[in-house]
């Protein structure tokens, strides 16, 4: 599944394709990704693993705090902790994780991150601390 055409430079990497995810929103300091839900991401009581979540949370905050204008060297960052607190069960068939970056310096940023489903339901949030990379691995 590709991105919409406004995010034209941005690809899917080979894990953001196996899953499913797309990058509907980014901007500075903010990143929403959808994820439609298939048989796959479920765990054996049938909703959806909590390492989806996690996984979800983890890429949008990153996203959050690499926003890089049309034309600029684009940013990469790795991550140094990841906390995420599981709120509810997923009713939906969409999830929908959005983060903001909420703070930070040169080498480092702090992002918080919501996910959500198609009927509202806020399923997880998390937290994290990334640091910012010279270049990919």
């Amino acid at each position: 599944m590709d991105h919409p055409p406004h995010f034209s430079d941005e690809r899917p990497y080979p894990l953001q394709h196996h899953l499913g995810f797309v990058l509907t929103d980014w901007s500075e300091d903010y990143c929403r990704l959808e994820l439609p839900l298939e048989a796959f991401l479920m765990n054996r009581q049938g909703i959806p693993h909590g390492g989806v979540y996690a996984t979800l949370a983890d890429t949008a905050m990153g996203y959050a705090g690499c926003f890089a204008p049309k034309g600029a060297p684009p940013r990469w960052a790795m991550t140094l902790n990841l906390s995420v607190n599981y709120l509810a069960q997923c009713k939906g068939d969409l999830l929908i994780a959005t983060a903001n970056r909420t703070g930070g310096g040169r080498k480092t940023f702090f992002a918080h991150a919501c996910i959500s489903d198609n009927l509202s339901t806020k399923i997880a949030s998390a937290t994290g601390v990334f640091r910012y990379r010279s270049s990919p691995p």
